[in-house]
């Protein structure tokens, strides 16, 4: 095993992305290496399976196991490569002029690599506060593989003090993100020859008319929904990002499928704001709809859904945070993570802080920077001394 942090880091780095772990494959190669990087420190990770079996989060607790202790929180898997250009393959490490470059550095593979290159640390501290490194799945899909980690953890006799979630933050304490709530409108129309196109249901043009509505109500929230100014986008967010349908240019589309979100700052904003929108669509576009043909309409599926967070700045594990990290400041950022779930299914007080930029998440060439990792793993030494005091 290399001697220095530095050198562990990069080395465990570079075995994580060598992993494809995009959504859509198992990532249990990965945890099995995870969990042979931790049987040779002699320290035993928890896994916990998914139904169909083909991936796993691990659990790992680190000092004494009958104590309240602290959590590090990452997610294994990366969003796909296919259609951007990069300079190199995405799933081998290289480093260049103090960047480490590849799929998931930033996201979050550096963080992961972190954590497990100071479990040595860890073990030699002798912590009196355990620390857990929480390791998931699939959170690029909707936090998934942290939620049967979580229902695990409620089951526990001994709840954590509390979670720092390591997506890119460039080291500075979140202390809020936005929940979201995702949705699949799918419109049935009638096909006709387009000769005859009064006679037929246009699903399209049906789905247009969502899509102005959810343009409308966007704007609306921009200029005069409610504000918070911590956030980089200080209000509610609501877009159409997909959308499929029709067969061909001459005939009437029966069919077309319509994906909108909304990024809520408030705990429950989402999902009532996508309400609102489906309540609209059944009363304004389905009657008219129906009233051309009666198997005609919209069905509404929902396909993804997590809270927000909202840690009050004097929450203890902010001030924690802080401490470790050595700055004052704190923000809350637009993009999503587990911390939310942290608090919304385990009551664990959280607070997002990792290293690398947000800017370079999912981008071709994603590279993180080897100084954010060894602040990074600055914070960690940290932590870890805070741990080990009685």
């Amino acid at each position: 095993m290399p001697n220095s942090k530095s050198d562990r880091i990069r080395k465990l780095l570079a075995d994580l992305v060598a992993f494809n772990t995009v959504s859509d494959r198992s990532n249990l190669p990965l945890i099995a290496h995870i969990e042979r990087y931790l049987a040779e420190l002699g320290v035993k990770a928890e896994r916990i399976v998914d139904e169909p079996a083909q991936k796993a989060s691990l659990w790992v607790t680190i000092g004494p196991e009958d104590r309240p202790g602290l959590v590090l929180s990452g997610h294994t898997d990366v969003v796909p490569v296919v259609g951007q250009d990069w300079s190199h393959d995405p799933f081998k490490l290289v480093e260049r002029d103090g960047r480490l470059y590849g799929r998931g550095t930033t996201d979050m593979k550096g963080f992961v690599a972190v954590c497990l290159a100071m479990v040595p640390e860890m073990l030699e501290a002798k912590l009196k506060t355990p620390i857990h490194l929480a390791i998931s799945y699939d959170e690029e899909i909707g936090c998934v593989g942290v939620r049967p980690m979580l229902g695990e953890l409620v089951k526990k006799r001994i709840k954590p003090l509390g979670c720092f979630v390591g997506e890119p933050t460039q080291m500075q304490v979140i202390i809020g993100h936005k929940g979201k709530h995702g949705v699949r409108a799918t419109f049935r129309g009638l096909a006709r020859h387009s000769s005859i196109a009064p006679d037929g249901v246009n699903a399209i043009e049906y789905a247009a008319e969502l899509i102005t509505e959810i343009r409308r109500r966007a704007v609306a929230l921009a200029s005069s929904g409610a504000r918070d100014d911590l956030y980089d986008v200080p209000h509610t967010t609501l877009l159409t990002s997909i959308v499929h349908g029709g067969a061909a240019l001459n005939i009437v589309p029966d069919h077309c499928a319509v994906e909108f979100e909304c990024r809520g700052i408030g705990i429950t904003e989402s999902k009532q704001v996508t309400d609102a929108i489906i309540a609209w669509a059944r009363a304004e576009l389905e009657p008219a709809m129906k009233a051309k043909h009666p198997e005609c309409g919209i069905d509404f599926e929902e396909i993804l859904d997590y809270p927000a967070l909202d840690t009050g700045a004097d929450a203890a594990i902010v001030t924690l945070a802080k401490s470790l990290a050595g700055r004052n400041d704190h923000a809350k950022v637009a993009f999503g993570t587990e911390a939310g779930l942290f608090v919304s299914m385990a009551d664990v007080p959280s607070v997002v802080i990792g290293p690398g930029a947000i800017a370079q998440a999912h981008t071709p060439d994603e590279f993180v920077e080897m100084a954010e990792l060894e602040k990074c793993a600055g914070f960690v030494e940290r932590l870890i001394a805070h741990c080990a005091k009685d």
